[in-house]
């Protein structure tokens, strides 16, 4: 369902994962309103898209549940924050499961990357403290192409 919705949805989408780039980068955090707020948009989201609540919905629903529980193994060895996780997990009930995949890929490569110059950068500077990555800022960069390119740069078209 191409309406006006669907531009502004995505633009929301777009614009908070900015500001989770600039909170992470600034604090490393992720806030919890911002996660919940992305969450709770999904179902405006779907109702825009035109996915329907069965089976489209339910599918993402379990992706989000599905990453949300595999990356709280990630959380509970360390390897990554509880806001990354969450927002991961939110954007799997805005994504569908091939779009997601591809973020996840995207993010991995993109995480690896970060780490590597936070990692070089961190020895240089021989700062005090564990070295923090701003992950968010990976899982960011690896959506908004995708979700820019689907649903923004094919509507009108």
């Amino acid at each position: 369902m191409q309406t006006i919705f669907i531009p502004l949805l995505a633009g929301g989408l777009i614009a908070a994962l900015v500001y989770a780039i600039w909170t992470d980068v600034r604090a490393r955090v992720i806030p919890n309103p911002l996660n919940a707020g992305i969450a709770l948009a999904a179902p405006l989201w779907w109702w825009a898209s035109g996915i329907a609540p069965w089976p489209g919905a339910a599918v993402q629903i379990a992706v989000g549940g599905g990453a949300l529980l595999i990356f709280l193994g990630a959380f509970a060895i360390g390897a990554m924050g509880g806001g990354d996780v969450k927002l991961i997990a939110a954007l799997g009930l805005w994504l569908v499961p091939s779009d997601f995949m591809r973020m996840i890929v995207w993010m991995s490569i993109g995480g690896g990357l970060l780490t590597l110059g936070m990692m070089a950068w961190h020895r240089l500077r021989t700062p005090e403290g564990p070295l923090e990555i701003p992950y968010g800022v990976a899982i960011a960069l690896a959506t908004i192409p995708l979700f820019t390119q689907r649903y923004l740069y094919h509507f009108g078209r």
